[in-house]
């Protein structure tokens, strides 16, 4: 069981996460893939990506166990988290005392490869590996259900906020699950081993991700800013083939109205996204994706911020009453309840 214990203040300090956080993905999906449970949720995902994975992903299983302890530095708590790249030098700056002290722990569990011992010691070539390795998994694993991956946790965002409004910071911790229990002062959830989290004044995030399974999980090192990881509901068909379900062939109302790349890019841009991982989702050139966004800035149904260099891509309200019409059509998004 997890305790986690609150004062009144940390009442005040619980946040729902603004989006996904592409680290905790990549680390719930690397132990998620490693399952057996789930099958219904992750089997179809698990079968196509399997035979994808690059070699490099024998960096990652060694390190992220499918039960059990696994290394905080890898889902680091604060740096820049606004693109993979960002968070991962923030994961490859860890100090050395940290990478020891964490990887002596997991030894400590699980007998590891010899080259895990350079990674302990902060050995420059191994951590750059490790880096490509993460990018690399991403790439494979994650980059083609991305889409599925935002607008499911925009969903389940937009709950959470309802739960927040309508009952308070009560109502949205109880709205959690099954797994986790509202006991005044204290926070219950289903846990492997039992662990206590005194959050003395610092708050809480809700940080939903789509990979997270069964149970919430959080950090190991209750000194770290407190984080509570917590599963979603999911689309049924999110991981059906791209012929079938893929964001270049699916054919709806909002498709013959807008040409079938707008129309999926208008859906990319409901939990927001660059231009860059626009053009990933849709396997276009990011020219193409420039030119299709002025279409649709022009008639007000996407707007663009430009920050340090990159545009950010995000449906206006307009756009997103567009895109409920059709999803009230065509039967999307019914049944949202989520599972915890």
């Amino acid at each position: 069981m997890l305790r986690i214990h609150f004062t009144p203040e940390d009442l005040t300090r619980v946040r729902v996460a603004p989006g996904p956080d592409v680290l905790w993905e990549i680390t719930n999906s690397v132990q998620t893939l490693q399952r057996t449970d789930g099958e219904r949720v992750f089997g179809a995902w698990r079968r196509r990506v399997r035979p994808r994975l690059p070699e490099s992903r024998r960096l990652l299983t060694p390190l992220l166990p499918p039960h059990g302890y696994s290394p905080d530095f890898l889902t680091p708590a604060s740096g820049d988290r606004s693109t993979l790249r960002s968070a991962v030098d923030t994961l490859l700056g860890t100090p050395r005392r940290r990478l020891r002290t964490e990887l002596a722990r997991l030894a400590g569990a699980a007998r590891l490869p010899p080259w895990v011992s350079s990674l302990a010691d902060g050995d420059t070539d191994t951590l750059a590996r490790l880096g490509e390795a993460l990018h690399a998994y991403q790439t494979e694993a994650l980059v083609p259900h991305w889409r599925h991956v935002r607008a499911d946790l925009e969903a389940d965002r937009a709950l959470r906020t309802r739960h927040l409004m309508d009952g308070g910071t009560e109502a949205l911790l109880t709205s959690l699950g099954p797994d986790v229990r509202w006991r005044p002062p204290v926070l219950e959830v289903t846990y492997p081993v039992d662990q206590h989290l005194r959050l003395g004044g610092r708050g809480l995030l809700l940080q939903p991700s789509f990979f997270c399974w069964p149970a919430p999980t959080t950090l190991a090192d209750g000194d770290l800013p407190p984080v509570l990881v917590h599963p979603i509901h999911h689309t049924a068909d999110w991981a059906a083939p791209p012929a079938a379900a893929g964001p270049a062939t699916g054919r709806g109302p909002l498709g013959r109205l807008l040409g079938q790349t707008r129309a999926d890019l208008l859906r990319a841009t409901r939990g927001g996204c660059s231009t860059v991982e626009a053009a990933r989702m849709l396997q276009v050139t990011h020219p193409a994706v420039s030119q299709h966004m002025n279409v649709l800035r022009a008639a007000g149904l996407t707007t663009t911020v430009r920050t340090g260099g990159r545009a950010f891509h995000l449906a206006t309200a307009e756009g997103r009453a567009l895109l409920a019409a059709e999803d009230h059509r065509t039967g999307r998004g019914q049944g949202a309840e989520p599972r915890p």
